[in-house]
């Protein structure tokens, strides 16, 4: 398997110094020193980062060289569009950081403003598409157009700006992943094959499903199912020689919560993602745990949650993932242990291969994979991205695949119970 170029632009070891006499001076304009300070990341052609600055009250005091506060992935096509002048932008693109203290919002009825402190700005230059690690900044630098008495800017800002290679590989399921579809490596506009995916349920899920379709009360052309819970459904994954590589089943059925008609939080439906035990052939062993649910609104959403499964830990459970994908657009399932470490309180483990997420340094982390989907009214055909590095061999990606199958059921099984169907009028996914 050939996998195509990334790269990923990472932002860490942030700090913000501001020293105390300016904080008194109402020409910097900066009084309120306890309030919290972030900042907005911008690169021209993806959605706008917001992240918070610890404050360090010294120049000799360097913030952690390993934290990442913010990343991007880059792919050719992005690349070039950034290297290439358009009609409506200045000669470069650049990365721009504008530092605030404060936050939006009210103050005891009181309108408050955040006040911006400076911009950062680093121009893209052709050393980004070289495919190498190159640090593109590290270490202080003076922000903000208020100055000391010695024509120093007040605030200094910290960061470490860094480029490092990020292949990927890329899979499509060529079909809806209930009609067993064929799985494909996609290298620019070719396809090759590399799994099948098969899909079965139990009877009685079967029933159900031709009972939607075709109802056998007459009498109306809209009707409400009768179905109460989804379970039964299987995936497995097949190499090409049609050995199974790789399987997620539900565990925990697909039920309305009590006084509503959709699966809820309280209650989540749960799949098991299982690997072949290579000790005891015709054995598996679990891998990891995905739960859905549904979460109402003026638009809902299925919210996935996964957990890898730790053997070193009897069996201890590690949140690798929590997303939300809007059900009638469709979204982004992904794991990437940046993210996931900015938002929670303690360290998540990173991955590394043959699908061990066993606790390493956060050095290591990053982008893992992620499958974008459809919503519940499309053709949902996902497609999945998985970072080499975490690829050792083709039962490492089956691994992944088995998880995409499932987020994709999900966004089906987390459907309203009491839908009404229409003879003859199916949507593009099943309705079930």
């Amino acid at each position: 398997m050939d996998p195509q170029a990334f790269i990923r632009l990472s932002i860490g070891s942030l700090g913000l110094r501001i020293p105390g006499p300016a904080l008194k001076s109402s020409k910097a304009g900066i009084h309120a020193f306890s309030a919290p300070c972030s900042c907005e990341i911008r690169l021209r052609g993806f959605p706008v980062q917001t992240t918070t600055i610890p404050l360090v009250s010294s120049s000799e005091v360097t913030p952690d060289v390993h934290s990442i506060a913010s990343s991007f992935y880059l792919e050719e096509s992005d690349l070039k569009a950034l290297l290439t002048p358009g009609c409506f932008y200045n000669h470069h693109a650049y990365l721009e950081i504008t530092v605030f203290m404060g936050r939006k919002g009210t103050h005891f009825g009181v309108g408050v403003k955040r006040q911006q402190i400076g911009t950062f700005k680093l121009a893209v230059g052709p050393e980004w598409g070289e495919g190498k690690p190159v640090i593109l900044f590290n270490g202080w630098i003076g922000i903000g157009k208020n100055k000391h008495e010695n024509g120093k800017p007040v605030a200094e800002l910290h960061l470490r700006v860094q480029l490092d290679p990020d292949p990927r590989y890329v899979f499509q399921f060529e079909d809806v992943t209930m009609l067993s579809p064929q799985i494909v490596q996609l290298q620019g506009s070719v396809k090759q094959p590399i799994f099948s995916c098969k899909f079965s349920r139990d009877r009685a899920s079967q029933v159900d499903l031709l009972n939607a379709y075709w109802p056998g009360s007459a009498d109306n052309l809209d009707i409400e199912t009768s179905r109460r819970e989804r379970k039964g459904w299987k995936v497995k994954i097949h190499d090409l020689s049609g050995s199974a590589v790789a399987a997620a089943f539900i565990t925990t059925p697909f039920v309305p919560s009590t006084g509503c008609d959709w699966v809820a939080k309280s209650n989540p439906g749960a799949w098991l993602i299982l690997r072949p035990d290579v000790v005891r052939p015709e054995s598996w062993l679990p891998w990891g745990k995905l739960e859905a649910w549904r979460e109402r609104g003026i638009r809902d959403a299925v919210c996935c949650r996964f957990h890898l499964l730790s053997e070193a830990q009897d069996g201890a459970e590690v949140l690798m993932s929590e997303i939300r994908i809007s059900a009638e657009k469709g979204g982004e399932f992904f794991i990437d242990t940046d993210r996931l470490m900015r938002q929670a309180p303690t360290p998540i483990p990173s991955p590394q291969s043959s699908g061990d997420f066993s606790a390493l340094s956060p050095i290591s982390g990053g982008f893992v994979m992620s499958c974008r989907v459809q919503g519940e009214s499309k053709n949902s055909k996902p497609l999945v991205q998985l970072a080499m590095r975490h690829v050792t061999c083709i039962e490492d990606a089956a691994i992944f695949m088995a998880l995409a199958a499932a987020v994709d059921l999900s966004i089906e099984a987390c459907k309203p119970f009491r839908r009404k169907f229409r003879r003859g009028s199916q949507g593009s996914r099943h309705s079930l």
